[in-house]
């Protein structure tokens, strides 16, 4: 066979691997998401790399207004922290916003939240209308906090252990089922059944 002829093939094999990658990563993705629903795994569960890894450096200005500190990393030190990332507009926020003032009654819970992408007016309203349950509220108006936590969109909790380790996340509202299931068994496996006003 010629050179050329030779060429031609390296160039077509190339070029069919090249095609195939694409195809081959989609199969991938498919066959992650086909395992989850049979293993009866919720697609929206979305693991984070940063369990079990320290929090990223918190350093936000303070939601003007609120009365309350700006969001650092001085503010989650030597205490559990359920870090939440929420804004005005996202109504999942409000229905989860019930559970994060209940949490917030208990003394062993420090709740903090990132106010992402907000308007600073409606989150002071957001906040007057359903309650306060943030003892530091940091303003993260460009969402650069939001992606070093490798947040994929709001709301989401982080839960945050007394040596900065990021103990669980979870993804959306938390509502009545995770509640239960999720954020309460975590806070009992880590700082003992606390002193929540749970009914």
């Amino acid at each position: 066979m010629s050179e050329e002829g030779e060429e031609e093939n390296t160039s077509g094999r190339r070029r069919s691997l090249m095609a195939a990658v694409p195809l081959l990563v989609v199969a991938v993705l498919f066959a992650v998401f086909g395992w989850q629903i049979l293993a009866g795994r919720d697609p929206q569960e979305i693991p984070s790399v940063l369990i079990g890894k320290k929090a990223p450096a918190l350093d936000l200005p303070p939601l003007q207004g609120s009365g309350l500190p700006a969001l650092t990393d001085a503010e989650i030190e030597g205490k559990f922290t359920l870090v939440n990332v929420f804004a005005s507009w996202c109504v999942p926020c409000r229905q989860e916003h019930p559970f994060l003032m209940e949490l917030a009654e208990d003394p062993e819970i420090n709740v903090v939240g990132i106010n992402y992408k907000d308007n600073p007016d409606n989150a002071l309203r957001f906040l007057g209308e359903l309650g306060n349950p943030y003892a530091a509220i940091g303003v993260d108006r460009r969402g650069a906090a939001a992606i070093d936590w490798g947040v994929y969109g709001i709301p989401e909790t982080f839960v945050v252990g007394p040596d900065g380790t990021i103990i669980f996340k979870k993804v959306g509202p938390i509502d009545s089922t995770s509640y239960a299931r999720e954020i309460l068994p975590v806070i009992d496996r880590t700082i003992g059944p606390a002193s929540r006003l749970m009914n």
